[in-house]
């Protein structure tokens, strides 16, 4: 397969038809964009069954940054969707060989990082409260997206005495004497 041949067949898949392919061939953020714009139509469709494949097809592109980019909005899409963490884990585990491709070990840590976080956050959604153990194990966003979402006293009690940065200490101790959050 070639560069070309790979963000055609991409498009099409996708039913995007308004990207000029040799455009997005030729510059690298064109390209970025169109990736953002099929995994945007993919994320959507009801069956996974082809993310692997699609995964595997972006991440041949030699730029690694831009096609990290695309499959962490994947990630991010489809988190956002799944019903539970084990729905979200059995999702990303057919991922990971595609991800483990990856040439840059740095790019590589960073997808599987944000899955990781993800399948924290679905599990705080489904009711889990995260230990200190735990919230240390996550990212910083991960950590503020917790303390800006949760709704549970006790998930942003942890996070109050446990993230990393004040901000995001902050921000869980102010949500947790909320009038707003009481009333839940």
């Amino acid at each position: 397969m070639t560069l070309r041949s790979d963000v055609a067949e991409l498009l099409a898949e996708a039913g995007i038809l308004d990207v000029d392919v040799d455009e997005a061939v030729a510059d690298d953020h064109a390209r970025t964009a169109a990736y953002l714009r099929v995994v945007s139509a993919i994320a959507a469709w009801q069956s996974r069954e082809r993310d692997r494949a699609i995964v595997a097809t972006i991440l041949r592109d030699p730029n690694d940054m831009g096609s990290k980019t695309a499959v962490v909005a994947l990630v991010d899409e489809i988190a956002r969707k799944v019903t539970g963490p084990d729905e979200f884990r059995q999702w990303s585990q057919a991922l990971l060989p595609e991800i483990d491709r990856l040439a840059a070990e740095g790019h590589r840590e960073f997808i599987r990082r944000r899955i990781h976080d993800w399948l924290l956050h679905l599990s705080v959604k489904d009711g889990h409260v995260p230990t200190p153990e735990e919230l240390a194990e996550v990212t910083d966003w991960m950590q503020r997206h917790l303390a800006e979402g949760a709704v549970s006293p006790a998930v942003l009690a942890v996070v109050a005495e446990s993230a990393r940065t004040n901000k995001t200490r902050n921000i869980a101790k102010n949500r947790a004497g909320s009038r707003e959050l009481r009333s839940e």
